[in-house]
């Protein structure tokens, strides 16, 4: 099936027609974020990026800053154990994520004099660092051509170019094809255009009521002119958090994050009265590296760097 057939909207409607008007629209409307800013540089645009993973911007801000403050630099962040960057994640949720950002850190430290590497290739081989993460570097830092697909992107364009109001699951070949295809030919411009899709999706183009009288193409947008019809499908499900071991996974590491003393087996018995699940929860954040057991039976966050780090 070719790129026309999968996306007929890109050439009924011509992607450098959409061009300015999101990049207009962005100029006016983009939200004043700390790592938007120029003093920010690729480091800044790279923590946020690992923590703006599957976590909305109000709650990642004060973690942001605060981090920041104490790390400005790739090597500050290296040169402690990766135990503090656990510390440091606080209640941002899915925490392997500050270990791996502490790994990308030792890395830049290690094999780019410090500084965030700007090519493509380099930013994909850091550890932690995937596609995505690479790709946004490279645009929003070093104002790169990369088509760069978050969830608000790849909703924008299944609406905009393909009549349809939620993209796939997960990230197909089809959604890379039309994000290439739509990329404008200068980097600047490309840059521009990638923070401004994200910016358009998180904003106007949101999951659950889209503010459509709000968006700059609406009147090219294929969803909308086919009448905007629902979700052909299976419903959308939202993960529970209550009761699952992603929070008793959360209630340890609070306790050792509140404390820089080893923490006794007994004091994590306390967090949780269902002991099975209790166990398993530990031992899976020790497996992750995320808690280090000690001889007579105590546990702290990491203070090595993991062998595969």
């Amino acid at each position: 099936m070719t790129a026309t057939s999968e996306c007929p909207a890109t050439e009924q409607y011509g992607a450098p027609e959409l061009h300015s008007p999101v990049i207009e629209w962005f100029s006016v409307h983009a939200r004043d974020l700390p790592w938007r800013r120029p003093e920010a540089g690729a480091w800044g645009v790279m923590v946020s990026e690992f923590m703006l993973q599957q976590t909305p911007v109000n709650r990642v801000l004060p973690v942001y800053e605060q981090w920041m403050a104490r790390w400005p630099r790739p090597a500050d962040l290296a040169a402690e154990p990766p135990g503090e960057a656990v510390r440091a994640w606080g209640r941002l949720g899915y925490p392997r994520r500050a270990l791996r950002l502490h790994g990308a850190a030792a890395a830049i430290a290690e094999r780019h004099g410090g500084d965030v590497p700007r090519e493509h290739a380099q930013l994909l081989a850091l550890p932690g660092v995937g596609e995505y993460t690479a790709a946004a570097v490279a645009s929003f830092a070093y104002r790169q051509r990369h088509a760069v697909l978050d969830t608000n992107v790849r909703r924008v364009f299944a609406r905009l170019f393909r009549g349809q109001e939620y993209p796939p699951n997960a990230t197909t070949a089809a959604e890379r094809k039309l994000a290439r295809a739509v990329l404008p030919e200068e980097p600047e411009q490309a840059a521009s255009w990638a923070a401004a899709t994200m910016e358009l999706g998180a904003l106007i183009c949101t999951a659950r009521t889209p503010a459509c009288g709000g968006c700059p193409v609406a009147d090219r947008c294929a969803w909308k002119r086919a009448g905007s019809p629902p979700h052909a499908g299976p419903p959308r499900r939202t993960q529970s958090y209550a009761g699952t071991d992603r929070q008793v996974r959360g209630r340890l590491l609070e306790v050792l994050r509140d404390t820089n003393e080893p923490v006794p087996r007994e004091r994590l018995d306390q967090v949780w009265d269902e002991p099975v699940q209790r166990a398993r929860a530990l031992d899976g954040l020790v497996a992750d590296g995320l808690v280090e057991p000690l001889a007579g039976g105590v546990y702290r966050l990491p203070q090595s760097r993991p062998l595969n780090g």
